[in-house]
């Protein structure tokens, strides 16, 4: 998995707390990364219909609460996927050997309990327990 996910919740929390108008170099800087990757991600975050702009303005808004925005929703469109697929089964494996034979057969069905079994801990957690991680972490209160 590649670091759009957490780019994502870290640009989520910031539109989401900030009372200032946020531009992507505003969140890129907070992020530590360039402008045009945080569009790249922005661009994911709007196409799913998680966030929205004013054409001709400057900055973005959440389309829903925070706690109406699942984890699993996130990830779904940062990696641009409909399910979680995390594991790969190695290629070529020797159909000649006892093991090569059915070792994607046996690893599948643990592959998969994994998989399931994180896409229904994203799928309770919201943006907003990890808004609140940020002010229990930094010890404030939410205005």
């Amino acid at each position: 998995m590649d670091t759009k996910f957490s780019v994502a919740l870290h640009i989520l929390a910031m539109i989401s707390e900030s009372k200032e108008v946020l531009s992507s170099q505003a969140l890129a800087d907070s992020v530590g990364t360039n402008a045009s990757y945080i569009r790249k991600v922005i661009a994911l975050l709007k196409n799913a219909g998680i966030i929205s702009s004013q054409q001709g303005r400057t900055g973005y808004q959440l389309s829903k609460a925070p706690d109406e925005i699942s984890l699993l929703e996130i990830y779904f469109a940062t990696q641009e996927v409909n399910h979680i697929s995390l594991f790969q089964i190695h290629q070529n494996a020797n159909s000649e050997c006892p093991v090569g034979q059915h070792i994607e057969e046996a690893m599948i069905p643990i592959y998969m309990n994994v998989e399931k079994h994180l896409e229904d801990e994203l799928a309770n957690q919201t943006l907003e327990q990890v808004i609140a991680n940020l002010y229990q972490i930094a010890n404030k209160t939410r205005i």
